[in-house]
């Protein structure tokens, strides 16, 4: 197996300065991110053109890369506001833009020359010819569409080698073509192809389908409805073949990493802009162990134990996070696509509870071996729960919260516990740890 073809990077969501950084932390190689105006998350989205500027500055600062989308489905409103946010892009540096339209292609080309065009999944490229196109035209970079196959991705390869491959390979999938659905518009009145997609795939449904059921052929003719939107009937179909329409699950490639290497993929993304920033740190972390394992002398020699050690990864950490079900999507052909019916979400065996601010040594004051460690809050936090602190580079800590206190009564130097903190509050809460907490780390309860 061909592990080091070239330096694999792992690329992961950024939807705000925050989870940037946590993305960085947590042994991301390179994020994605953009502004609402022009990428296609616009309600989770909290960049401005300052952060922009900002997250380029850090992600170079730490010999990172940063790549910003700019793949709307433009309108003749866009095309008038891009050549000055080209302009500055092309002043500040980041190392690639993610564009979709022609178009907008060609402006990037005139207002911001200097930087590397990567075509975005919004274009559907899943065949070498369109591949190879975009390539002649000087895009150093395609992200293919989901829908590509395994065996479809050695034959792009194989037909263009120089161009770079970047597949998603963990997060959800969309139940449109490579996100082009017109759902969100008809139901929410919020376009997906302007990055507001309201996700109404994920919604839950009544079904209709008495005396629509052909028992000859199994043709079967139903209607859904929203219980938000009575009335609004939307008419399903589905024959011998089955139907794939609502609540895809996710995918989740990390057993396959080593046959996406060989089949020529350079550029391995998660999907995930909206997720927590425990999420995106725990998927991050799973795949960053993976890859180092990988790249570790020796370890890509005996493949049966590579895919053992890939499994139990998922096991260890994706598996308990919450999901909709794991799926391996096309990888393996279209008779694969699995869809979630029963459950929307699956798993979530802990609870995200809050986010490390700082750890400090209080072993010369109170002579013993403490650190002060202080927490954000996210969810309720009480006296006696069993918590795990998850960090980018140390092993996790486990531990039962035994005391807690308001981190202002300790500014003061109140000693006054407290039995609770709750994310609600806007409060810090202070516990005591055996040993020094990293930056960045994450606190989980059990569920």
């Amino acid at each position: 197996m061909k592990i080091s073809r070239k330096k694999l990077e792992l690329l992961a969501p950024a939807g705000s300065v925050e989870k940037m950084k946590y993305a960085f932390a947590y042994g991301a190689d390179a994020v994605y991110m953009g502004i609402p105006d022009f990428s296609l998350r616009v309600r989770i989205n909290q960049f401005t053109m300052d952060h922009v500027k900002e997250s380029i500055e850090y992600a170079h600062g730490l010999k990172k890369k940063i790549y910003v989308t700019v793949n709307i489905m433009a309108h003749n409103s866009h095309i008038e506001k891009l050549p000055p946010y080209l302009k500055k892009l092309n002043k500040w540096k980041p190392d690639a833009l993610i564009v979709s339209d022609p178009g907008v292609i060609g402006m990037v080309k005139k207002y911001a020359p200097d930087l590397e065009i990567h075509l975005s999944t919004q274009a559907n490229a899943t065949n070498w010819q369109t591949v190879k196109f975009w390539h002649d035209q000087g895009l150093e970079r395609v992200v293919l569409g989901r829908e590509v196959t395994l065996e479809e991705l050695k034959e792009i390869h194989k037909k263009v080698p120089k161009c770079e491959l970047e597949y998603f390979v963990h997060g959800a999938m969309c139940m449109s073509y490579s996100g082009r659905c017109m759902l969100s518009s008809w139901l929410a009145g919020r376009s997906a192809n302007l990055g507001d997609c309201a996700q109404p795939c994920r919604w839950k449904y009544g079904v209709d389908c008495s005396d629509k059921k052909d028992k000859d052929c199994g043709f079967i003719e139903a209607e859904v409805e929203e219980p938000q939107r009575p009335g609004m009937k939307i008419p399903v179909e589905e024959d011998m073949h089955g139907t794939y329409i609502f609540n895809s699950k996710d995918m989740c490639f990390i057993e396959y990493l080593p046959e996406l290497i060989d089949a020529g993929v350079i550029s391995f993304k998660i999907e995930g802009r909206a997720k927590s920033v425990a999420y995106l740190s725990s998927v991050v972390k799973a795949y960053r162990e993976a890859f180092d394992y990988m790249n570790a002398e020796g370890a890509g020699r005996d493949l049966p134990v590579l895919k053992k050690r890939l499994r139990l990864i998922k096991k260890r950490v994706l598996d308990k996070l919450v999901h909709r079900g794991y799926t391996t999507g096309f990888l393996f052909g279209r008779d694969t696509v699995e869809q979630n019916v029963g459950d929307s979400h699956i798993g979530g065996e802990e609870e995200f509870v809050g986010e490390v601010v700082e750890t400090q040594n209080i072993a010369s004051v109170q002579k013993s071996k403490k650190f002060k460690t202080t927490i954000r809050p996210h969810n309720a936090l009480r006296v006696g729960d069993k918590i795990r602190i998850m960090q980018p580079n140390q092993k996790d800590l486990r531990m039962t919260i035994k005391k807690m206190y308001n981190e202002k009564d300790v500014e003061a130097g109140q000693d006054l516990p407290i039995e609770s903190g709750h994310g609600g509050t806007g409060k810090n809460i202070v516990i005591y740890t055996s040993r020094e907490v990293e930056e960045f780390s994450i606190l989980f309860k059990q569920s």
